[in-house]
């Protein structure tokens, strides 16, 4: 009798650990519950895998037939079960109708042990318990994997338009009482850098911008003092850059005026896209119509030759489906003024104003000589504060104050800001005789004394020469010659008296 009682006692004791004791997602008989939050539309894995010791057991012996079974208990155990998935010993797998292209084993070779339930993307009605039967040789292994859904809501819904009125709610299907929610937003309190907790679960941002964009987790604190969450990634559709971009272009240079949108249209699902430009100083500039193709998110207005006039400030109005975003981007030129139109005389003082329309009260001017040497450019600077003192002055002016040779060429004026360039404007200097080298004033007087010298002492010798030549010629008796001159005409007696010279020589 007390061998028997013995047996019995043995039996009892021994039984319960014949099933096993497992940790959560460890296969080695009947599992204890396991529970796997997940965001509504994301992918869920349901873990269930052989132990540590059963793997290196089976490591090599595991068989080609095994069979796996996950069926669904709704809400609780006490719901009647039905099947999602089920994988055959021939390899054939049965799936619920209506989970069908959502759920399949995340090891479909079944060989490493891992029998895990994988769906995607999870909706609000896979809420309950799963339970994982797998059977192999005479073995019999079982999972209890509990599924919560956290669900995020956005309204208006996707896509978010930037600047428009945005809620976005988080909850859960657990049964406790909420207590508080908490969002943060790229893993810091949010938005940006405020804290939001509340005891309900919406969080309102009155006008979006796009730094609100990107990764985003609500967490849940429950009475029961479960904690969860869920990250989620927000897409706004707005407008790439700046706030409020600001273009500096030179007068007489080509610009660009920036119209990027922070998604393709397509990849939102929308297919009624249309831009429009306009100069909000000047009237309607240009309208742009895309076609439903959709193949950019850049809606660029080019400017070719930019003038005084086309400064000012623009509107990009992007229409998606009913509703329209728009972005104002300013022209800003640039613009050079010399105090001396035209060429330049060389020793003359010269001014040179850089001017900028639609200042932003941040920008710097820098001057530089582009063909002068490394070694030789000289920069001056010019701030807003040195042009209070001078009333004339437009802009940041550089002074020269005796133009020379070394000034000639290509001058630049460029702005910049906290970003670094924003833009530059080029002046050509042309400067008057600056070929001939300039020499010093006592030079050129003795120079002057030289030439004046040298004209008196000409003119002293022809004078010498010419009365020498009449002094020859002077006759004998002046009187006789004057009676002769008068009586006969001097060139036919001289013609004459040839005559008879050569008769003579004859």
């Amino acid at each position: 009798m007390r061998l028997v009682s013995l047996l019995l006692f043995l039996i009892f004791t021994l039984l319960p650990f014949t099933a096993g004791h497992i940790l959560p997602g460890l296969l080695e008989g009947r599992s204890r519950e396991q529970k796997v939050w997940v965001r509504e539309g994301s992918s869920a894995v349901l873990p269930c895998h052989l132990g540590p010791r059963k793997t290196r057991e089976s490591s090599k012996h595991l068989p080609d037939k095994i069979s796996v079974l996950w069926k669904r208990h709704g809400g609780s155990v006490h719901q009647e079960p039905h099947v999602v998935l089920e994988v055959g010993y021939s390899g054939l797998q049965k799936t619920a109708q209506l989970m069908k292209p959502r759920v399949s084993l995340q090891d479909s070779a079944l060989r490493n042990g891992n029998f895990s339930l994988r769906i995607v993307p999870v909706r609000g009605e896979d809420v309950g318990l799963y339970e994982a039967q797998v059977k192999y040789r005479t073995e019999v292994h079982s999972c209890l994997v509990e599924l919560g859904v956290i669900t995020v809501t956005l309204s208006p819904p996707s896509p978010v338009i930037e600047s428009e009125m945005l809620s976005m709610t988080c909850n859960s299907s657990h049964r406790a009482s909420l207590v508080e929610t908490c969002w943060f937003h790229k893993e810091h309190l949010g938005p940006t850098s405020r804290t939001f907790c509340s005891l309900s679960g919406t969080l309102s941002i009155l006008h979006p911008a796009m730094s609100d964009a990107g990764s985003w987790r609500c967490q849940l604190r429950y009475s029961d003092k479960e904690i969860i969450s869920a990250t989620f990634n927000l897409q706004i559709l707005g407008f790439d850059g700046p706030s409020s971009p600001v273009v500096y272009a030179a007068a007489g240079s080509a610009a660009n005026l920036p119209c990027s949108l922070s998604y393709l249209p397509r990849a939102l699902g929308m297919r009624a896209v249309a831009a429009h430009w306009s100069h909000l100083a000047g009237g309607h500039l240009e309208d742009r119509g895309i076609s439903q193709n959709l193949s950019s998110r850049s809606f660029p207005l080019h400017v070719p030759v930019v003038g005084p006039g086309d400064a000012g400030q623009y509107r990009c109005a992007v229409s998606v489906g009913h509703r329209t975003i728009s972005r104002d981007v300013t022209l800003a030129v640039l613009t050079v003024t010399p105090s001396i139109q035209g060429p330049v005389s060389e020793g003359t003082r010269l001014l040179l104003i850089c001017s900028l329309t639609h200042a932003q009260g941040h920008e710097r001017f820098q001057w530089t000589h582009l063909d002068s040497a490394p070694t030789k450019s000289k920069l001056a600077l010019a701030t807003p504060h040195s042009l209070e003192s001078h009333s004339s002055r437009v802009g940041p002016t550089l002074e020269i104050p005796q133009v020379s040779r070394e000034d000639t060429g290509n001058w630049e004026c460029s702005v910049h800001g906290p970003e670094g360039r924003l833009g530059a404007v080029v002046y050509d200097l042309q400067i008057t005789g600056a070929q001939v080298s300039s020499a010093p004033s006592i030079f050129s007087g003795q120079i002057t004394f030289g030439l004046t010298l040298t004209l008196f002492f000409l003119l002293a010798v022809c004078v010498v020469v010419l009365a020498l030549q009449k002094r020859a010629r002077a006759p004998a008796f002046p009187a006789l010659e004057g009676m002769f001159a008068a009586s006969v005409p001097w060139k036919p007696m001289e013609e004459k008296q040839k005559g008879k010279k050569q008769q003579t020589e004859c």
